[in-house]
């Protein structure tokens, strides 16, 4: 070898023409770290392509099935104390409610009515025994007087009376006759239950023939033939007739005014009863 081969430098690998260098290395200059590399990114965004689907996934069944509930801890709670409300003190048992008594429609045959105002009653006798409501007593000496012109003289026997009254009239001759409340009923209203109590009822009897009065037979006597024939047009009408709605015994001598608005409305319920 002679001396200029001998002194000659190796190349430099700046200085290799590319087509000098082998092919598999100038393809791939690091070829282990090439591949490593791009296997980590691969894997990189796989795994960022699963979150991403796993989240959407999660999204869509949340929004669809409610597979993920957001009740609050507050909510058991509240519903696990409902039930103690119906235990409240406030809220009163119906067993512990008090029964208010009330007062029958319909007692013995009798209807319940409110006892007039001392104020408005005025006295249709002399002596003023007999007294009825301002209204009802006008009418009644317009037609006792008519009557009188007719010869026919009425006897007022009853017209106002009050509970005291009445428990004398219905109690006390009860135990006198020996009746049971339902025959005395027959001829006589329980303490509440009378028409008395209202000031528009009177009992009359004939003046001419007074062993008639409180009796059926009144209806032979000239007093209620002429009752029978005239009362109405004084606003006056019987209020136990034969047969009557409440059962009540016949009761010629007994009848009540219904004049006025007040009447009306008083007596509706004895009105619209049936037989």
């Amino acid at each position: 070898m002679d001396n200029a081969s001998l002194s000659r430098k190796p190349p430099q690998a700046s200085e290799l023409v590319a087509d000098e260098i082998p092919e598999a290395v100038r393809d791939h200059p690091y070829p282990e770290a090439g591949q490593s590399q791009s296997k980590k990114k691969g894997l990189i965004w796989k795994l960022l392509g699963l979150a991403a689907l796993a989240c959407g996934v999660s999204i869509w069944l949340h929004l669809n099935f409610n597979l993920f509930p957001t009740t609050s801890q507050a909510e058991p709670t509240q519903q696990n104390s409902a039930p103690t409300s119906s235990a409240s003190p406030s809220v009163a048992s119906p067993a512990s409610t008090p029964k208010v008594p009330t007062t029958p429609d319909n007692l013995l045959g009798h209807l319940p009515y409110p006892e007039a105002p001392a104020k408005d009653l005025v006295g249709v006798t002399s002596d003023g025994s007999v007294k009825l409501r301002t209204s009802a007593a006008a009418k009644y000496q317009e037609m006792a007087n008519a009557a009188a012109a007719s010869g026919i003289y009425f006897a007022p026997i009853s017209g106002f009376r009050s509970l005291q009254d009445q428990q004398h009239v219905f109690f006390d001759v009860k135990a006198e006759r020996r009746q049971n409340a339902s025959k005395r009923a027959e001829v006589s209203a329980p303490p509440g239950y009378s028409e008395h109590h209202t000031g528009y009822a009177i009992d009359i009897g004939d003046g001419s023939a007074p062993e008639h009065n409180l009796s059926p037979s009144f209806e032979n006597t000239e007093a209620f033939k002429w009752l029978e024939a005239n009362a109405v047009a004084f606003s006056f009408e019987m209020s136990f007739p034969k047969n009557n709605r409440q059962g009540v015994s016949y009761e010629p001598w007994h009848w009540r005014f219904v004049g006025d608005k007040q009447s009306l409305e008083t007596f509706y319920k004895a009105h619209s009863m049936k037989k």
